[in-house]
């Protein structure tokens, strides 16, 4: 049970700062938000485990907050990003309404962690998808198609979760998360997958990923990319506690893709917004794969990839902040003139590539370790790696290939050619700086991280595999990496120089969406226009009739020929509709 001190669930404490900050005023809203998220950070670290606050919601049994391992990690470092990215907004000029939609983001993100049931967490679910649009929305101009097109995928997935979450009541009969190990049935297992994988990004379901992200404010941009498809982590980890081999192989599949898709990214935050795919690909490995180990993984790289990708996102905005410019091809040399934005890009460049000695290299490590020691070999081997092994390891190679591309042509290639740049603001610069310094310290005290983890993974009466940072073979792993990605980068530089801007599935979708809702729109209304013409042709003639009996004879002839056609437009109609 919960004591009076932790019964409020944090959601609503940032919902309620949230309000405040609205009306506020930009330096005092900025100041209020901040704090709370402060004080929700110092929370979620000091609530004892097992705190939990049941209920009732709709007439069912909840539990609308609970803290155990998993919801502590992803919870704490929710709460402490958002007091960074709420200082990154007063410092980049973000507006008090702005970061008011963004806190009400954060609240229900934190909502749906702590839930203890799957309505409960649906609920802050629907809540996130909505709150993350008006903030995108909120933007105007480009963001606003791209946000109603966000909206439209989230409410599909939603509807999916909700749908699936209903399937499982209704076999299970609760929606607690400890009547039953995860999702029940097949049906509920197949429709909350693909729910929850519009929002983590599964290869088909992520395009929504680079069309929204790098349209919005440069600081509602670091809180986006966030909290949506970390909460779904969070989310299949709960619907499959003991993995699923699919999933696995996604989580695999989804590394390599968005690493692929982000090398050919000239825009830069369309390229972080790749690899946001990519890097919970292998969260989604680490729960598919399933055990201690995997599962300490995931959640590692859920809390790392917090980081150094708020980070990256923070790096790029204070580049479009000096300069005006999102596209890599438009900049260069400003190593020189922003030198703590390239630092502080080099650090977040080296944690998200798995380099030894930053954050990255522990966590994608141990879902690497997992993927090889706990998981089946698969149809690929290659001497001694098996198959989603080697998923992981080319997606790691592509990170390198990426992070070196944007870094070359942003902060070293020639000299930027446009006005006059000046280095980032230091309100800015402290923000990336203590970001920085964090991804450094996890990754060389990776006792610290172990620490904050839900399994212990040094332990080999937990995990069945026991893991080990730094390692010869595991630091030469990651310095092959790196080489490999320093070797294709040289060989792929001048072919990826002549890419242009490559185009998504949403290329596809969109139009067959459009297209295909005008076609059923104009069927209906052509449909209903033939029949009312029949209808009021008809009706005349019986006025006609009943004013000139003599007509009768002409009339049967007309309404022979009325019925003739009618019958035709409501046989092409059920054909159209598939009924006959």
């Amino acid at each position: 049970m919960a004591s009076p001190l932790t019964a409020v669930p944090p959601g609503l404490l940032v919902l309620a700062a949230a309000l405040v900050t609205g009306v506020a005023g930009r330096r005092l809203g900025h100041l209020v938000g901040g704090l709370t998220t402060a004080l929700v950070t110092v929370w979620v670290w000091i609530v004892p485990a097992g705190t939990h606050l049941p209920g009732t919601l709709f007439g069912f049994d909840a539990v609308l907050f609970r803290v155990d391992p998993f919801s502590r990690v992803v919870g704490l470092v929710f709460a402490f990003i958002a007091t960074v990215a709420v200082g990154y907004s007063w410092a980049t000029d973000a507006n008090e309404r702005q970061t008011a939609y963004a806190l009400t983001y954060v609240g229900s993100s934190l909502g749906a962690v702590f839930a203890g049931d799957w309505l409960t967490m649906v609920v802050w679910w629907e809540l996130m998808a909505v709150t993350s649009t008006i903030l995108v929305w909120d933007y105007g101009g480009k963001a606003v198609r791209a946000g109603f097109r966000y909206a439209v995928l989230h409410g599909v997935g939603g509807s999916l979760v909700l749908g699936g979450i209903a399937w499982h009541y209704a076999t299970v009969g609760s929606f607690l998360f400890s009547a039953a190990d995860g999702m029940v049935g097949t049906v509920a297992q197949a429709l909350v997958a693909v729910g929850i994988g519009v929002n983590v990004g599964f290869i088909g379901l992520h395009a929504w990923l680079p069309d929204t992200y790098p349209r919005p404010h440069i600081a509602a941009s670091v809180f986006l990319c966030v909290y949506t498809t970390k909460t779904g982590v969070y989310a299949m980890y709960r619907a499959f506690p003991e993995g699923h081999l699919l999933i696995a192989y996604m989580g695999g599949a989804m590394a390599v893709f968005g690493a692929a898709a982000a090398l050919l990214q000239n825009d830069m935050r369309r390229l972080l917004s790749y690899h946001i795919q990519s890097q919970v690909g292998y969260m989604v490995a680490g729960v598919g794969i399933g055990g201690a180990l995997a599962q300490a993984g995931a959640f590692g790289h859920v809390f790392n990839h917090i980081l150094y990708k708020s980070l990256l996102f923070m790096t790029a905005g204070a580049v479009v902040y000096s300069t005006g410019e999102e596209n890599l091809k438009h900049l260069g040399g400003l190593a020189r003139k922003m030198p703590v934005t390239a630092a502080a890009f080099t650090v977040a460049a080296l944690s998200i590539a798995g380099f030894p000695g930053f954050n990255g290299f522990v966590s994608k490590g141990i879902v690497i370790s997992a993927s090889h020691y706990e998981f089946v070999k698969g149809p690929l081997v290659v001497g001694d790696f098996y198959t989603l092994e080697l998923l992981l390891l080319v997606g790691g190679v592509g990170t390198f290939l990426s992070f070196i591309k944007f870094g070359y042509y942003a902060f070293l290639h020639g000299p930027y050619e446009g006005d006059s740049v000046t280095p980032a603001p230091r309100r800015q610069q402290v923000p990336m700086v203590l970001v920085a310094a964090l991804c450094v310290f996890y990754g060389v005290f990776d006792g610290a991280l172990f620490a904050l983890l839900p399994f212990d993974v040094t332990d080999g009466a937990v995990v069945g595999h026991v893991y080990h940072t730094y390692t010869v073979p595991h630091v030469v792993e990651g310095l092959v990496l790196a080489a490999a990605g320093v070797v294709g980068f040289v060989i792929l530089k001048r072919p990826l120089s002549k890419v242009g801007r490559v185009p998504d599935v949403d290329a596809g979708y969109n139009r067959l969406v459009f297209y295909g809702t005008r076609t059923v729109v104009y069927g209906v209304t052509e449909t209903y226009a033939a029949v009312d013409r029949v209808a009021v042709a008809l009706a005349d003639r019986a006025a006609a009739v009943r004013a000139d009996p003599a007509a009768l004879s002409r009339f049967r002839a007309d309404i022979g020929g009325s019925i003739f056609i009618l019958m035709i437009v409501l046989g092409g109609v059920l054909a159209w509709l598939g009924l006959v």
